[in-house]
């Protein structure tokens, strides 16, 4: 399965088996308390306000009149934006928490996506790098290069959740924690415990990060931030299951306005200036997940955070013809 189409695939199952018997109740988990506890770890050391947003986005209901949608939305002298969004039925809980700092610093993205049913749960967790490591060597050592055994504490408690696309990985770093697991308490204890490890190392970094004074950097930090967001608002996953719980203009607005914020503001660059593969013969953006078409099975890194993906495939090119021309031989 497809990182992209993951939270909408197991929000039909949901919707299917919501009068079937549970086998782990929805609602014996909560992710208020990982909210709670970020926001806590914050106060500790940043002087938190709440953000302009909070005003307009604070509680939503479903078209169901049922699910709950709750928000949160902060900033800080060096935080453009501390927010969280939780959603809460009988059959799911989906949590969306995310840190983005002001152009002034190059600190990455704090990323985590949960969804939970009542048998499956979809975890993306990360500190999204702001500048692609691929070319940004002296980016990844000064951000992931101490910090990766956080990850390999984890590792073996949540393997790696299945394909990610070519274009998805690009904005995910070696810490990266994609999971997919049945729930259990155990699993769910261990998820708040990595939850907050990943952000209290990258609370460190927002506090550490000196201002760049550069104004060539501070318009490519900008830049890649924009760049980010354009492409969360456009290609989010959860985009499907919004529109089914809110219909399709007021789940456009909270992916824009609130969830992926700066996407209308800090540039005016559109999806297809960035990613101009994606544009149909009417100039319209493609609704294809992936246009490159290539996906990653395995984890793409090796034990250091080294990015192994491509080599990887180029071996397994490197063995097929091999085998190719061995049979050949025999032939």
């Amino acid at each position: 399965m497809e990182f992209g189409s993951s939270f909408g695939t197991c929000f039909k199952a949901a919707t299917r088996s919501k009068h079937q018997r549970f086998s782990f109740r929805v609602s014996a988990v909560s992710y208020k308390e990982f909210a709670e506890s970020a926001l806590q770890e914050t106060r500790k050391r940043v002087v938190l306000e709440p953000s302009p947003l909070q005003e307009r986005y604070s509680s939503m209901t479903g078209l169901d009149g049922k699910t709950q949608l709750q928000m949160l939305a902060f900033k800080s002298p060096k935080i453009r934006l501390l927010r969280s969004m939780a959603i809460e039925n009988e059959t799911i809980q989906v949590f969306d928490f995310a840190g983005f700092m002001k152009p002034e610093y190059d600190t990455p993205i704090f990323c985590a996506n949960v969804f939970t049913s009542a048998n499956m749960n979809i975890v993306v967790l990360d500190l999204n790098p702001l500048h692609q490591l691929t070319d940004q060597t002296d980016y990844q050592d000064k951000y992931y290069k101490n910090i990766m055994s956080i990850y390999h504490k984890y590792d073996e408690i949540f393997p790696w959740g299945g394909k990610l696309t070519g274009e998805s990985i690009k904005f995910f770093s070696p810490l990266v924690m994609w999971t997919r697991f049945s729930s259990s308490q155990e699993k769910h204890q261990a998820l708040f415990s990595a939850f907050l490890e990943y952000y209290q190392a990258w609370l460190e970094m927002t506090i550490q990060v000196k201002e760049e004074m550069e104004p060539s950097q501070v318009r490519a930090n900008l830049e890649a931030q924009h760049k980010y967001l354009t492409w969360r608002a456009q290609k989010d996953p959860g985009h499907g299951l919004l529109r089914k719980l809110l219909g399709e203009a007021k789940a456009k607005a909270l992916l824009r306005d609130f969830l992926f914020n700066g996407v209308d503001e800090l540039d005016t660059k559109t999806f297809i200036d960035y990613f101009p593969e994606y544009e149909t013969e009417g100039g319209t953006v493609s609704d294809k997940r992936s246009i490159i078409g290539k996906s990653f099975e395995t984890r793409p890194w090796d034990s250091n955070g080294r990015f192994i993906g491509y080599e990887s495939e180029l071996e397994e090119v490197r063995i097929r013809k091999s085998s190719i021309k061995s049979l050949r031989t025999l032939c």
